[in-house]
């Protein structure tokens, strides 16, 4: 081939590899002006069966580049009311494939968020801008789902009489509920205390031992409370009589043979404490976190209490006993004259001869009986309906999880294990994990007044 020919050659490729550009950038140009792609997928997720004061419902798009604004609103009987709007940033235009990223946008929906909302049907309705292109602008996509509103709180009524609180202690309440509730019970404070089917009564009629917790000085906060599936809520007060127990202070010196004598022992038995590196920090780590990992598990062991009476008699204290400390007792710890924290006592230290037998208050069963935490060797009988019996710092223990016992039944002996500087019994009475003042259920005519009567032929017993 000559010289001419293979640049004439050379000539013709470039020419022709020019067109091609050119024809690839005139499609490009006519995709970026023309095409916007499908239509992205919308999915309405209500978290409840129903419309009640403020359901959630959660929005998913699965690809957000294909959108350029998110509307929500309420419809019913023909007028939308906006509820919620979202703006998106689209992806390039010049992004003609690739999956995008998913957006999720979560609203409330209810009485509290539409205003003139009615009971009766309702359709949450959910519109999304599509991204457009130059020359063109796609429609947009509209999903909905319709969705019963309710608005009405659940019938609740209280039948007992004479509540009478006091701060720290407990009591019980018996109520009739409507058949549209799925959780009722007492709120107390930040606590919750749920209501059990009355035993031998009628359909609806339900009970609930609740606790007031020991820092609660105002009956307000104490509401019984029935709550629907859509989370309409009705609450009364019932208080009659409400009694403040400010608690009583008291000074804990800290002291270097203390520390060295329960810190180490504590450690070894609670793996999940780390060690802070020095006595006064692992002290402290042990006085504030694993306390509260303590009170956590009485919780959870409050959750799984029977659903029925295992007592059957007035509480039994241990006898011939010296009160060392008291019950919601506050404390201040002070090492080498400065305050290093403060905690609540909260139980009945109780000091016999060493060793000294420990009886069950009642009869019960036990849930817990191992080393634990701050209370040392410990036993927790549950006694049904959330109410449990705590016995603490002992030196053996007689029994075994799941075992019951009797009232007045040995169940280990008095010591000085976890955090005690000698050796007694740490007793306390607990409601669904919330320690409460165990005097009450020492004293019979308590139990008389305050839970038989109103239990009538439900308790088993008549003390």
């Amino acid at each position: 081939m000559s010289r001419r020919d293979r640049r004439n050659q050379t000539k013709g490729c470039f020419a022709r590899g020019l067109m091609a550009a050119s024809l690839l950038v005139v499609a490009l140009g006519a995709a970026s002006a023309f095409w916007v792609g499908g239509a992205p997928d919308v999915e309405i997720k209500p978290k409840l069966p129903g419309i009640g004061r403020n359901t959630p419902v959660e929005i998913v798009l699965d690809d957000a580049g294909r959108a350029t604004a998110l509307r929500v609103e309420v419809v019913q009987q023909g007028k939308a009311v906006p509820v919620a709007e979202r703006q998106l940033p689209p992806r390039s235009r010049w992004q003609l494939f690739g999956g995008g990223k998913p957006a999720t946008l979560t609203v409330g929906v209810g009485r509290d968020t539409v205003k003139g909302l009615r009971s009766g049907p309702a359709t949450v309705r959910v519109t999304v801008e599509r991204a457009g292109s130059w020359a063109r602008t796609p429609p947009p996509v509209v999903e909905e789902v319709e969705l019963p509103v309710r608005l009405a709180p659940p019938v609740l009524g209280v039948a007992s009489l004479h509540h009478f609180a006091a701060q720290g202690g407990a009591e019980c309440v018996v109520y009739q509920v409507g058949p549209t509730a799925v959780r009722d019970g007492v709120r107390s404070g930040a606590w919750w205390f749920p209501g059990h089917p009355l035993p031998g009564g009628g359909k609806g009629t339900r009970f609930a031992l609740f606790g007031i917790p020991y820092d609660l000085a105002d009956p307000a906060p104490i509401r019984l409370v029935a709550i629907d599936d859509v989370g309409n809520e009705a609450a009364v007060g019932f208080i009659d009589q409400f009694k403040a127990r400010p608690p009583r202070t008291d000074t804990i010196e800290v002291t270097d043979p203390f520390m060295n004598k329960v810190v180490p022992e504590i450690l070894g038995h609670s793996p999940e404490l780390d060690d802070k590196g020095g006595l006064l920090e692992n002290y402290l780590a042990i006085n504030r976190e694993l306390r509260q990992k303590n009170n956590q598990t009485l919780k959870e062991l409050g959750g799984r209490s029977a659903q029925r009476f295992l007592w059957n008699q007035p509480f039994l204290p241990m006898a011939n006993t010296a009160i060392t400390a008291a019950f919601a007792d506050h404390r201040t710890y002070v090492y080498q004259g400065k305050e290093v924290d403060q905690q609540y006592h909260l139980g009945f230290d109780m000091a016999s001869v060493e060793r000294d037998a420990v009886p069950a208050s009642n009869r019960g069963v036990v849930v817990l009986a191992r080393y634990f935490g701050i209370f040392g060797n410990a036993v927790v009988l549950d006694h049904g309906y959330g109410l449990q019996s705590l016995y603490g710092h002992l030196s053996t223990l007689e029994v075994s999880q799941g075992q019951t016992v009797e009232r007045g039944q040995t169940l280990g002996r008095s010591g000085q294990t976890g955090l005690a500087g000698g050796d007694h019994l740490h007793f306390t009475m607990l409601l669904g994990g919330l320690a409460i003042n165990p005097i009450e259920w020492w004293d019979p005519h308590w139990i008389q007044d305050r839970v038989a009567r109103k239990l009538g032929r439900a308790l088993p017993f008549q003390p």
